[in-house]
């Protein structure tokens, strides 16, 4: 059986840890927590822990090159494992789904998601799995990239903090053998 790999984007170090901008991270620590899978740092700059899932060899990961170079990690991981785009899921933020929100997603355009337009131009193709968080728009006249750099407020953690619950769970459903389009029938759907 092939090596199955998570990626969480996000941003390293302790000023980003609670940003909207980190929610890939968030949930991919949340399956690690669940999975008993500790992170080291890897020699294609990334932290990379590996575990078995039903049998699987599962290989977690967390970029450290900065979100708007996720492509610089991923590929060579991608490359060195051997792993095929559509046995990877990359796990992100998403600012055109609600506060709280979560989709899967078998492939498609990056959205405008400079970290996974960073991954797809690494790796020559749009089939690569997602699973986006919602984190909303921001409000009128904020500019974007200060409010995916903020941290979530007190009032929006009581709906991400299920949804990266909720992530984490998708993300062992698919690590344990359920579809993608299972996945998508079980997780895509309101609360």
């Amino acid at each position: 059986m092939p090596v199955q790999m998570v990626v969480g984007l996000g941003n390293p170090g302790p000023q980003y840890e609670a940003t909207r901008h980190n929610a890939g991270f968030m949930a991919v620590d949340l399956l690690a927590d669940e999975l008993g899978i500790a992170f080291k740092t890897d020699k294609h700059r990334a932290l990379v822990g590996g575990g078995n899932v039903a049998g699987r060899e599962v290989l977690l990961v967390k970029p450290l090159t900065y979100m708007n170079n996720s492509g610089e990690a991923v590929a060579p991981l991608v490359r060195w494992y051997g792993i095929i785009p559509e046995e990877l899921i990359v796990v992100h933020d998403d600012l055109d789904l609600s506060l709280g929100m979560m989709r899967i997603r078998a492939k498609g355009s990056s959205g405008g998601h400079r970290g996974l337009q960073s991954i797809i131009a690494a790796l020559g193709t749009t089939a690569v799995p997602r699973l986006k968080i919602g984190i909303g728009r921001p409000p009128a006249g904020q500019d974007v990239v200060d409010y995916v750099l903020q941290p979530f407020s007190r009032d929006e953690w009581s709906l991400v903090a299920p949804a990266l619950r909720r992530a984490a769970a998708a993300l062992r459903f698919l690590l344990e053998g359920g579809t993608l389009e299972e996945g998508m029938n079980l997780f895509n759907r309101r609360l």
